[in-house]
């Protein structure tokens, strides 16, 4: 039993030996030098090497002019023509350079040049840290990695990761664009950049703004996920979250989407857009409106999609399914609508009604025209089964106009002078000043003229062929009071721009509105690096990317030897 513990004891202590060797630092092995002496006087304990010196140490290899070695403290100091090469994948030039053997720590400096496979970093001074293999500098250094070059006032270089990482003012600059930013992790290897902080991204035709993104810099993609905007000359787009596709100038935003039309002073929101600059359309939906502003007032226009077509003074406004609209005195429904800005014509299609104030119109064509000078709504035109109906201020019965056609003018964006002809039927509640009823008057002719008001009729003339009577309430029976074809749909009206949207629509909205409260609420933290990134490597043969990097490299030092 005693033998055993022994043995046993034997075998940890041997163990622990065997692992304080093997921790200790290598000793760096100096593999040539034409010269070498001692001079106790000028560098004392210094072993003093000139001529082709070539030192090894741990898989590094350090050449320069002329060096101090420090046996004692393993250390090297390092003169003239210095490059310090790790595997393939790393080169460190400079005038002179300090090497710790024990630490595995080097100091370069004076025009230092780090190189690698992907990009090379000049600045003043450079420090690498071998244990966790990181390279890191604090004055002004340029990073060239083929079109895209990085200036920062200091940066961190991480071997393993291909990646460089800037917490100061840094600059990307490409011949599309120009990246700002003071947070940038760049990874040289994929080019793909994450921004966090404020950042900018500025090139000849937008300015982009995020807090957090992602860019690719050979894919030229983008993804932005905080306080992002897209801003062209005309257009603002914004959302909570925004992809960007530089080659094809499309963009994507979902989420609290807002596209802002500066030139014609136009909004259009939703929950996800597409716009396509090239082709200068974008349709948005999930809640779309578009607000315009015409009149000193505002006009919402929702449908379940909308669509914006068409170069500046030539763009056409499409709504689709289930299409509402509101201004301040005006609304109406259809299944779709058309709006040209060049012609000024807006149509209302598909089963239109407006109610303009406190009066129903419908008919099967409905247009509003506007004026291109004044940018105010002109005209209304109404064709085929026109109907004009609205309740009299007092009783239960309906002032009702029917005709073929209206053509109606508007006087400061209110529906004025209104024009019914052919076949024109008219059932009128007359009241004195006093709102009295003095009769029902109900008519026949061929064409009507009203007047309106603030909304309400204050005159009204009957032209050709007039056939008709004032009747006493008590002698113009309930069934006579009704045109054919009467259907008030007054419960459908809408009264504010809330009245636009169905309740599931809002839900959604509110949904979405608090998930977007609730995001930005967090605390901002970096973005989580993507896949595409982490495996970029991957998708190469990893034999010949090695070997032609590696002669790549291999020949861009001995240039600067």
């Amino acid at each position: 039993m005693t033998k055993s513990l022994f043995f046993i004891s034997y075998c940890l202590l041997l163990l622990s030996v065997q692992s304080i060797f093997a921790q200790a630092p290598k000793k760096i092995i100096i593999e040539n030098a034409d010269n070498s002496y001692v001079d106790q006087i000028a560098v004392p304990d210094a072993l003093l090497l000139a001529g082709n010196v070539k030192i090894n140490h741990d898989g590094v290899v350090l050449t320069c002019n002329k060096a101090y070695f420090f046996q004692k403290e393993n250390y090297l100091k390092a003169f003239g023509n210095v490059q310090l090469v790790q595997g393939d994948t790393l080169y460190l030039n400079s005038k002179y350079a300090e090497y710790n053997g024990n630490m595995k720590k080097a100091f370069a400096t004076g025009d230092a040049v780090m190189t690698s496979p992907d990009a090379t970093l000049q600045t003043d001074t450079i420090n690498f840290d071998r244990n966790v293999q990181e390279v890191f500098y604090n004055s002004k250094g340029t990073i060239v990695n083929k079109d895209n070059t990085l200036v920062s006032k200091s940066g961190r270089y991480y071997v393993a990761q291909k990646k460089f990482q800037f917490l100061t003012a840094v600059v990307l600059t490409n011949p599309k664009y120009v990246i700002k930013s003071n947070h940038l992790d760049y990874y040289s290897n994929s080019g793909h950049s994450y921004l966090f902080g404020p950042s900018t991204i500025t090139s000849k035709t937008n300015y982009i703004y995020t807090e957090k993104g992602f860019y690719d810099t050979k894919k030229n993609l983008a993804h932005l996920l905080r306080k992002s905007y897209i801003k062209y000359d005309d257009r603002r787009i914004e959302g909570d979250s925004l992809f960007y596709n530089r080659n094809t100038e499309f963009a994507s935003a979902t989420r609290n989407v807002k596209i802002t039309d500066s030139v014609n002073r136009g909004i259009v929101k939703g929950h996800y857009a597409e716009v396509y600059k090239l082709k200068d359309s974008m349709f948005v939906t999930k809640r779309a409106v578009a607000v315009n502003f015409v009149d000193n007032d505002s006009v919402y226009i929702h449908g379940k999609k909308l669509m914006v077509t068409g170069k500046e003074g030539e763009r056409i406004l499409r709504a689709y399914n289930n299409v509402r609209f509101y201004k301040t005195d005006m609304s109406g429904k259809c299944d779709s609508i058309h709006s040209n800005s060049k012609t000024a014509l807006t149509k209302l299609i598909g089963n239109p009604i407006l109610w303009n104030g406190e009066s129903q119109i419908t008919g099967d064509i409905m247009h509003l025209i506007g004026d291109n000078t004044t940018r105010k709504i002109d005209s209304l035109k109404v064709l085929n089964n026109t109907f004009i109906v609205s309740r009299d201020t007092l009783g239960t019965g309906f002032n009702q106009v029917k005709g073929l056609n209206l053509f109606g003018k508007f006087r400061e964006g209110k529906l004025h002078d209104v024009d019914v002809i052919k076949n024109t039927e008219v059932i009128y509640y007359m009241r004195n000043d006093t709102n009295e009823l003095i009769g029902i008057n109900k008519n026949v002719s061929s064409k009507i003229n009203m007047i309106l008001e603030n909304n309400a009729i204050e005159t009204i003339t009957f032209f050709n062929k007039v056939d008709g009577d004032i009747y006493p309430e008590a002698d113009l029976p309930e069934n006579a009071r009704k045109l054919r074809g009467l259907v008030w749909r007054g419960d459908e009206r809408i009264k504010s721009k809330d009245d636009i949207f169905t309740s599931e629509e809002n839900e959604l909205n509110n949904k979405l509105i608090k998930e977007g409260k609730a995001e930005d609420a967090k605390e901002n933290v970096p973005m989580k690096i993507r896949k595409e990134t982490l495996d970029y490597d991957k998708k190469k043969p990893a034999v010949k990317t090695s070997t032609a990097k590696s002669a790549t490299t291999k020949g861009t030092s001995k240039d600067k030897k």
